[in-house]
């Protein structure tokens, strides 16, 4: 495993980090503590949640947000402090008006949850999940940097940001004398590539950290879904899940999978360890986050983790993307 810093910072993370949106959503505790010891084995050491993260995710019960915090609290006893953690907060976790964004007011109380669950007295990596409208950054930042103060957070970060919202959040924070944001957490892969255009000019002239999430598209770069035919029983799309739904009803991602496959088999790879070194093959990302459900997707997926792209094949995939239709560039 290689390691690349934080933005600007000098903290260094894992440059392939371990999601854990599955964990208590789609696998109970014994299954998720294997996927995180085969990620602790590989070298992780950056390991991404989420408050909402759980099974009311798929359900709508709010009680059940939670469980992938719960989770990981029981699972991180005895070696926390082998691991950069990082969670986020944003979405509703209770029925009340004031149960989710970003006002001081609910900050705190998530955060104090979030701790509560995760069994721990800091979070390494605080992120907003996503941009609220709702409430002046000005409130947030403000909140924000006090519970830094407070040694409560470590770092903060965003998620979902466009541009224009991180250049915000950065003025704000440099007006003011206010920690910023330090990392930015899109999603990024070979069919979701519009932070190319406005993102990445910023993160690289700011010099902000890039925690990109669904390197393999979902599971649709991994080869796992061909049109016309049914999805695996266990898989994300069988599962239900609407984003991924949408993603292969409204993109041409089936004929860029199936243009794509030949430069895999050139290599010997597969087209999941394809996509993921086409991620880590870019300078500005600093870590690329791997959902996973199984153990053997953790070591399948980083055999070649560490073997970067070279620019003619960063070219010719570029040029696949124009003729399929993907991505403009």
């Amino acid at each position: 495993m290689q390691y690349r810093k934080l933005g600007r910072t000098g903290l260094k993370v894992s440059e392939v980090s371990l999601g854990t949106m599955a964990f208590g959503r789609w696998i109970d505790e014994s299954a998720s503590g294997k996927v995180l010891d085969a990620a602790l084995e590989a070298g992780i050491n950056l390991i991404d949640t989420a408050d909402v993260y759980g099974s009311g995710m798929d359900t709508g019960d709010r009680l059940r947000h939670g469980e992938s915090e719960s989770i990981l609290g029981n699972l991180l006893r005895g070696r926390r402090n082998d691991i950069v953690l990082a969670t986020k907060f944003h979405a509703p976790m209770g029925p009340g008006v004031n149960d989710r964004g970003q006002s001081r007011y609910y900050i705190y109380r998530a955060l104090e949850n979030s701790l509560r669950r995760l069994q721990t007295d800091h979070i390494d990596l605080y992120q907003v999940h996503s941009f609220d409208p709702e409430t002046p950054l000005e409130e947030t930042l403000r909140a924000l940097n006090d519970l830094v103060t407070q040694g409560k957070i470590r770092y903060l970060g965003c998620s979902n940001y466009a541009a224009w919202q991180l250049a915000k959040a950065h003025g704000i924070s440099a007006q003011h004398g206010l920690h910023r944001f330090e990392s930015i957490q899109p999603e990024y892969s070979l069919i979701t590539r519009g932070i190319e255009r406005e993102l990445v000019p910023l993160v690289e002239s700011e010099q902000v950290g890039v925690i990109s999430y669904s390197p393999l598209g979902r599971g649709i770069l991994s080869g796992k879904y061909r049109q016309g035919e049914a999805p695996p029983s266990d898989s994300r799309l069988a599962l239900g899940e609407k984003r991924l739904e949408l993603l292969l009803d409204s993109n041409p991602a089936y004929a860029f999978v199936e243009a794509i496959r030949p430069l895999a088999e050139a290599r010997g790879w597969t087209l999941a360890q394809l996509a993921l070194s086409w991620v880590l093959s870019h300078s500005y990302i600093s870590s690329a986050i791997l959902g996973a459900s199984k153990p053997e997707q953790i070591v399948d997926s980083l055999k070649h983790a560490d073997e970067k792209l070279t620019l003619e094949e960063l070219r010719e995939i570029d040029d696949i993307s124009r003729n399929t239709g993907l991505f403009r560039i």
